[in-house]
């Protein structure tokens, strides 16, 4: 089942991409580097990087309008409260045939269960904050990020990108 397979390389992706530290100028460096790959393909994407509830990169491709920047508001406030990749909570959540409201009565005005948000999970510390992206359907947000943070960690982003499906 694709649910099941997505899951298991979101957990491996979780597990895997993990910084050393991250600071203001790591969140600037993976933001360029996502700016960069967004930009030569032509995607019109949002990126934001929040770290410890503070925007710490933020950016705005052609293409994106205001509702971007809401899903990334909403996307970014799941990972922040749950400590997970949106997407693996979104697919969970549909797995059980749940909604965010349903399961822990949180407004879907305010916690979106969508790809495209990663927690920033620093060793020995914990999660410090989250990548987002939206503008692409939800599974290319995410491997959007997952890629470009791959790629900053020197990770095999093949290994790490999702199924095909």
């Amino acid at each position: 089942m694709t649910i099941d397979r997505d899951l298991e390389c979101i957990a491996r992706q979780e597990a895997t991409l993990l910084f050393d530290h991250f600071n203001l100028e790591t969140a600037w460096e993976v933001g360029l580097l996502l700016q960069k790959m967004a930009a030569s393909r032509k995607l019109g994407v949002v990126v934001d990087i929040t770290l410890h509830s503070m925007p710490a990169f933020y950016l705005a491709l052609p293409g994106t309008t205001a509702d971007n920047a809401n899903w990334v508001r909403r996307k970014r406030n799941l990972v922040l409260r749950f400590l997970r990749s949106s997407y693996a909570i979104g697919l969970q959540l549909q797995r059980q045939g749940q909604s965010v409201e349903q399961k822990w009565g949180l407004s879907p005005a305010d916690f979106a269960p969508h790809g495209g948000s990663f927690p920033i999970h620093v060793r020995d510390t914990g999660v410090i904050g989250a990548i987002t992206v939206s503008g692409l359907p939800q599974r290319e947000d995410h491997a959007l990020v997952v890629e470009a943070l791959a790629i900053f960690l020197k990770q095999d982003p093949i290994e790490l990108s999702l199924p095909s499906q």
